[in-house]
């Protein structure tokens, strides 16, 4: 995990982004325990409540759950839930704008999918 102390967002916020990231691109597997608020908090020499703060937010997202006594643990199914939001912020954030774009410019369907493929074949979008 890294932070940025100049940074916008707040560190609590960083540290449930960063866990969530964590989650989504398998660093922790559903079912897997993730570092105790003490590990996070003298590994990234951070207060404690702040990093019990970043967490809660996964828990409260249903991402990670309390086991009393034991830990924080991933959820059943979180992965998919964070690919299902994410999947929803990005027809929000790029799609709709894309679309609304294409509109001012008279770019048609079929031209869209044109561009798209180009895209594809152009070296953009790298396996």
């Amino acid at each position: 995990m890294q932070f940025h102390f100049n940074e916008s967002a707040p560190l609590y916020q960083q540290i449930a982004s960063q866990l969530e990231e964590m989650i989504f691109t398998g660093g922790f597997d559903e079912g897997s325990q993730v570092p105790s608020t003490t590990q996070l908090s003298q590994q990234l020499h951070i207060n404690p409540a702040t990093v019990l703060k970043g967490m809660n937010i996964l828990v409260d997202a249903g991402l990670i759950e309390k086991h009393r006594g034991r830990g924080m643990f991933v959820r059943t199914g979180a992965r998919q839930k964070i690919m299902e939001e994410r999947k929803d912020s990005f027809y929000k954030d790029y799609v709709k704008t894309l679309l609304v774009e294409a509109h001012k410019l008279g770019i048609n369907k079929q031209h869209l999918v044109e561009l798209i493929e180009r895209g594809e074949h152009d070296g953009t979008i790298k396996d």
